[in-house]
């Protein structure tokens, strides 16, 4: 079955670069993928990190929809422990109300979920790390888990993360978020004394609520039993892929919004005219990786002559073993087969795919690519 492609954006910043140019390289790409003829166009939220410029996604989800005509623009996702439901929905209702019809609003656990994390003991994955680890299902590589435990500990990213609330801020439950964006949209949203509360603009907003999730857990059920669609992670947390979009499905219930489960899946692909071609441009991915996994953030994206010149140790790559493995790189025709694989051993209705080189031509080039091996069933 030929599914639609998406395009996930972070906005690189590459080494030598600045915000602006990356910020530049957004809208230029996203005018592209719309004629390329991706579905939708969902830019991430991160922060404090050297090498990504989409730490806002409201703002730049707004550039994008009025740079473009047709395709759907969206969050992946807002990270909705950092403001309240009411900021979140005036937000997007904004954007809807010169762009209707056209926006998506995916929203992510943060807070709540580091806080989890940090208070773990840490472990090691369930299954040794390295290939002996690894598993393939339906011919998908199902790495490892990944022990975050460890890094959410840092007391640099405890730092942060307080920067990021209003002190003495308490993250509500998600599920409570969830239901209090879609009432605020819906126009029902009233407090425990029945006071009632309207987002303007924002309520009556044609807006899509969607749940982003990595595992099994609270997102994957708090889709499921609202009806909502749900976008798996697989280029982020590859090895809890199968257990997200299961539970999701497992706990679905008709609703307004859907009657029957919807999941778009995750992938990280780099595509060139030959598979030379593709590993070169991919060779600093690796290396950007090792930075977020050791606590700095996202460096500036490498070129490949810089990420040749890093020395690496065996403890480093086995930091970085499940996303690398996991990563499509290639021919157009080896790309798409991966993804096909993954498309059938997820039983995704979407692909969202997420490409960083360190030129944006090369970039442009491997979702232009891409689009049309896809479209030709190559």
């Amino acid at each position: 079955m030929t599914v639609p492609l998406s395009i996930l954006d972070l906005a690189p910043i590459p080494s030598g670069s600045t915000a602006g140019d990356a910020l530049r390289d957004t809208l230029d790409l996203a005018r592209r993928a719309e004629e390329f003829g991706y579905h939708r166009y969902w830019l991430a939220e991160h922060h404090f990190a050297a090498g990504v410029a989409s730490s806002a996604p409201a703002v730049l989800i707004a550039l994008v929809a009025a740079a473009t005509s047709r395709i759907r623009v969206g969050s992946g996702a807002v990270q909705l422990g950092h403001q309240t439901p009411l900021a979140v929905v005036e937000q997007f209702g904004l954007i809807d109300a010169l762009h209707p019809g056209r926006v998506d609003l995916g929203l992510g656990r943060s807070g709540q979920r580091r806080a989890e994390l940090a208070g773990q003991t840490a472990k090691p994955p369930e299954r040794p790390a390295g290939p002996a680890g690894s598993r393939v299902v339906d011919g998908l590589l199902i790495p490892p888990p990944f022990d975050w435990s460890a890094l959410a500990r840092s007391p640099q990213l405890a730092f942060q993360a307080s920067l990021l609330q209003q002190p003495g801020a308490r993250t509500p439950d998600f599920a409570e978020q969830v239901d209090d964006v879609i009432a605020f949209l819906r126009g029902t949203f009233t407090s425990p004394d029945g006071y009632a509360a309207h987002a303007v603009p924002g309520e009556g907003a044609d807006v899509e609520v969607w749940i982003l999730g990595s595992s099994g857990g609270q997102s994957a059920q708090v889709a499921g039993e609202r009806g909502l669609p749900f976008a798996a992670n697989y280029h982020v947390s590859p090895s809890s892929v199968l257990e997200a979009v299961e539970a999701y499905r497992e706990a679905f219930k008709p609703s307004a919004t859907l009657a029957e489960p919807y999941v778009v899946v995750s992938a990280d692909a780099v595509v060139a005219e030959d598979d030379a071609t593709a590993a070169e441009l991919a060779k600093p991915y690796p290396l950007w990786v090792r930075s977020i996994r050791t606590g700095q953030g996202a460096m500036p994206y490498p070129s490949p002559e810089e990420a040749g010149a890093h020395v690496w140790s065996e403890a480093d790559r086995a930091l970085v073993a499940d996303r690398v493995d996991t990563q499509f790189v290639g021919s157009p025709e080896t790309v798409t087969e991966r993804l096909r694989v993954l498309q059938r051993a997820t039983r995704a209705d979407e692909l969202l795919v997420t490409t960083a080189t360190h030129a944006h031509a090369d970039r442009v080039r491997s979702y232009e690519l891409l689009a049309a091996a896809w479209r030709e069933g190559r």
